[in-house]
């Protein structure tokens, strides 16, 4: 009897509802991908960063999400989390991707975007369809994780 060999590439999506808990749901996953796939070094970063991009998705359109986890065989792995609002903020947009304001202390949100700066080794934005929001088109945002860890 041989061995199996896991794969070092793999594909995880998921379909998010409108609802408040979506960022938990969204956690709870990717927790539980990075832990059975043994990537526990990776796992507080892309948990926060999916998190912030989840919560955004909630606060600022009114349909659903998706996110997908991409394992890109080199140690990375690449999230993205798509929705049907058009606009793409600021640092995903066109370069400088450094233009997210840096938040006042009292501030209540603002730096989900931030973050994605601070632990991402990658990220960018693209617009889906034709920008027609009722018509399902919408931006996909995504980032990498992993390339500084390799580095160390």
């Amino acid at each position: 009897m041989g061995t199996v060999s896991l794969p070092d590439t793999w594909v995880y999506s998921l379909r998010l509802p409108h609802d408040p808990r979506a960022a938990r749901v969204a956690r709870m996953t990717v927790r539980a991908v990075l832990s059975g796939h043994g990537r526990g070094e990776i796992r507080h970063d892309v948990e926060l960063l999916a998190s912030e991009l989840v919560t955004n998705v909630y606060r600022h359109s009114s349909g659903p999400a998706s996110l997908r986890l991409t394992a890109l065989g080199d140690g990375r792995v690449r999230v993205g989390v798509w929705d049907r609002h058009p606009h793409i903020p600021a640092p995903f947009g066109e370069p400088p991707w450094d233009r997210v304001a840096v938040v006042e202390g009292e501030a209540e949100g603002g730096r989900g975007l931030r973050l994605v700066q601070e632990y991402a080794d990658r990220w960018g934005g693209w617009p889906i369809g034709d920008g027609a929001w009722e018509r399902g088109a919408g931006k996909l945002l995504w980032f990498e994780v992993g390339e500084r860890r390799r580095e160390s």
